[in-house]
């Protein structure tokens, strides 16, 4: 069910930022749609293996920024794949990863998906004291 939101998501985003954007060109939602499919599978394959080797080398100290750039890199490789599909740059594929990151995870929580911290809090005795840093 996940999958099924977050590729709606990504395709919405995509259609979104296509009307948004002059050099993002998208035909319909179905491309749109396509798109984060194929994304979404080449992301969790191909991107995958390139985001282990980066993080790799800087030490998993840039593992946000490697994804994205990744993720970047997969949008134009689709880029390429499609034919409905268009960008025109690195810099509206880089902006097209960050803001369906971003509304990724909005989506998750507001569908309360990021519900693990308050189950552990939860889980701990009540004559306990747990010192907790913000």
């Amino acid at each position: 069910m996940d999958f099924i939101i977050n590729l709606l998501v990504s395709a919405v985003v995509i259609l979104i930022l296509a009307y948004a954007m002059s050099s993002v060109h998208v035909k319909s939602f179905w491309t749109a749609l396509w798109v984060a499919f194929l994304v979404g599978v080449i992301n969790a394959t191909l991107g995958w293996l390139i985001r282990v080797v980066f993080n790799l080398v800087t030490f998993f100290l840039l593992e946000a920024i490697i994804s994205l750039i990744v993720t970047a890199l997969v949008i134009k490789l689709v880029d390429k794949l499609v034919g409905n599909f268009k960008i025109d740059g690195f810099w509206p594929a880089l902006v097209i990863a960050i803001v369906t990151a971003l509304s990724i995870a909005a989506v998750g929580w507001i569908r309360g998906e990021d519900d693990e911290y308050a189950y552990m809090q939860q889980d701990l005795p009540k004559n306990e004291i747990v010192l907790t840093s913000v």
